[in-house]
């Protein structure tokens, strides 16, 4: 080796422990940023405020909520992948953006398996087939009914092409062999608000996002796509009760940092997450929006790293097989 390259070298090395030493006996410096990959009012949004108030309690700095949708939130992602790796900008990523975009954009930008630290997984929810609440009908079947006699007559609403939303109720075309006129919205709140005014037919959404208009009865729930009925809402029936076994979705969240984060960063991040899964407070208020909290062993970034590496060629497939080309 030469003198120059061992130079490189023993800096290289100094700036690492640098940053892994001080810098992360100190860490937060300031603000955390929590960038939320949709607009407000979603689902994510939501989990992302409520861990995001017990974080800040925790690491004695402000976490701020910033959304930004755009893509199916692959552009929140794509920033978040290049963000200097020191802990304080941090992203609530999912299925969608890192699972399913991979196999939806040709140029994503990012690699959800190389260019993250994953620092655990936050929550999942279930998904809820929901129609308007005038929609002639009340079961799946009616639904299955109503779009294989007249396809183009039926709108479905999402929240951009490869977003949990979208992606699931790919899967419900490809099992019932229906399809629809498919309507993109840039977040939640907007599809929701539409579903809600009568203004688009159906849906297939995260049920904590659709639990308060369902008890409301803004909306109708047709099926949840769980293996067994869900507490919160027990009259709803399963898909596999209403006649479609195997339609068993949820979407799952979790944290994320850029790529190359100290690992004292890192599992001081993981035991703030912890806390804020472990308190009462904050179990309840997810719990009562449907959200389905993973247990201690299901929560570290090993886990969540592994979560990523099986669900990217799971909904590779579902894609595949339901024609949506890549973009």
């Amino acid at each position: 080796m030469t003198r120059a390259a061992l130079i490189a070298c023993l800096a290289a090395g100094l700036a690492s422990a640098a940053l892994a030493g001080p810098a992360a006996a100190d860490y937060p410096q300031r603000a955390i940023t929590l960038v939320v990959p949709y607009a407000a009012g979603g689902t994510n949004d939501t989990l992302s405020r409520i861990i995001g108030e017990h974080l800040a309690k925790t690491l004695g700095r402000p976490v701020l909520i910033e959304n930004e949708a755009g893509a199916a939130g692959t552009l929140a992602a794509r920033r978040v992948a290049r963000a200097a790796p020191d802990g304080h900008t941090l992203i609530m990523g999912n299925m969608g953006t890192h699972a399913v975009a991979v196999s939806q954009y040709r140029s994503l930008g990012y690699q959800p398996l190389a260019d993250f630290t994953p620092i655990g997984l936050t929550a999942s929810v279930p998904a809820v087939v929901v129609a308007r609440r005038d929609f002639p009908g009340t079961t799946l079947a009616d639904l299955r009914s109503a779009l294989r006699a007249k396809p183009e007559g039926l709108s479905e609403a999402h929240i951009g092409v490869g977003s949990p939303t979208h992606t699931f109720c790919t899967l419900l075309h490809g099992m019932m062999g229906t399809r629809a006129v498919r309507v993109a919205y840039r977040g939640g709140s907007q599809a929701m608000s539409d579903l809600v005014g009568g203004h688009a037919d159906f849906s297939c959404i995260s049920l904590s996002g659709a639990i308060s208009q369902i008890n409301a009865g803004s909306l109708k729930a047709l099926a949840v796509a769980t293996s067994e009925r869900v507490g919160i809402i027990p009259s709803v029936p399963t898909a596999a009760e209403s006649g479609l076994p195997g339609f068993e979705v949820s979407t799952w969240n979790g944290l994320f940092a850029p790529r190359g984060l100290p690992p004292a960063i890192r599992d001081r991040l993981s035991a703030a997450m912890d806390a804020a899964l472990a308190d009462p407070g904050v179990q309840a208020r997810l719990l009562e929006l449907g959200f389905v909290l993973p247990t201690p062993a299901e929560r570290g970034g090993e886990v969540l790293g592994g979560l990523v590496a099986r669900e990217i060629p799971r909904w590779a497939k579902v894609l595949q097989e339901g024609g949506i080309a890549q973009e």
